[in-house]
């Protein structure tokens, strides 16, 4: 990816001190969180659905950067998109603003919540970071709807019902962008910690798959939780940066999956 090219630049002057600046960058991938408090419905008496948003870095608890409210958030559901923008609430404090929602489903049927942020500026790779991501529910076993497309700019399309599934199960999915599968895309994986893990090394923290020539991967999570899945690309556009210079722009679409252990 292009998050390299100015670490190379810069690791002129030694080779540990590249060491030091590569790993640390490896340590800290970005994930755009939206994550509801279940992945399913079952009862005509449910409660409204929780959401937590925020821009972090799952495996390692943080830091949490400062989100500004999204530019749009919504959830399709039986071929209606509804937007939910009004329904977000400001949370958190110390400079690092994050956001909540809460919906209550009427009817059955399966339900993808997708948020578009900001473009959110990283002075340390030099670029502005927009991911694109989504979460789908189980509304009540209707099964419909899981695999639908949202015509996100960047995202992932799920071959696996994205929902009700084991520890040890495999999700598959297709990159697309502009609705097209991309060749050998890159995409990186998270646990969102809870804090029960500690990665040996920094190179445990995020894991990464190449997708094949049809834009196809497949990933088997090891552990109950929920998993952050990132196709990330170059955008083919330049943004203004709060230095006032044009940048790179960082497209991720990102899907959220919620694996459960088997007792």
């Amino acid at each position: 990816m292009s998050r390299f090219t100015h670490i190379k630049q810069a690791c002129s002057k030694t080779l540990y001190a590249c060491a030091l600046v590569i790993a640390s960058s490896n340590s800290y991938a970005h994930f755009q969180e939206i994550i509801p408090d279940r992945d399913f419905l079952n009862s005509d008496r449910q409660q409204p659905l929780n959401f937590e948003v925020r821009f972090t870095h799952p495996m390692t608890q943080g830091p949490v950067m400062n989100m500004q409210k999204p530019k749009s958030l919504s959830v399709f559901s039986n071929g209606t998109r509804s937007d939910l923008l009004s329904s977000l609430q400001a949370t958190g404090d110390n400079g690092a603003q994050q956001w909540s929602f809460s919906y209550q489903v009427t009817e059955p049927g399966d339900l993808s919540f997708a948020i578009e942020p900001h473009p959110y500026w990283e002075p340390s790779e030099g670029k502005m970071i927009i991911h694109y991501s989504k979460v789908i529910v189980d509304g009540y076993g209707d099964f419909t709807g899981w695999d639908q497309n949202l015509n996100l700019p960047v995202e992932i399309e799920p071959l696996t019902r994205p929902y009700s599934l084991w520890v040890g199960n495999a999700f598959r999915g297709i990159v697309k962008r502009q609705g097209k599968a991309v060749p050998f895309a890159e995409v990186e994986v998270e646990w969102r910690n809870d804090g029960s893990v500690t990665a040996p090394t920094d190179s445990y923290i995020t894991q990464v798959i190449k997708a094949d020539a049809n834009g196809t991967f497949s990933y088997v999570m090891p552990r109950a939780g929920w998993w952050g899945f990132a196709a990330l690309m170059d955008a083919d556009y330049q943004l203004n940066a709060p230095t006032g210079d044009r940048v790179p722009v960082e497209l991720g679409g990102l899907i959220w999956i919620n694996a459960k252990a088997m007792q």
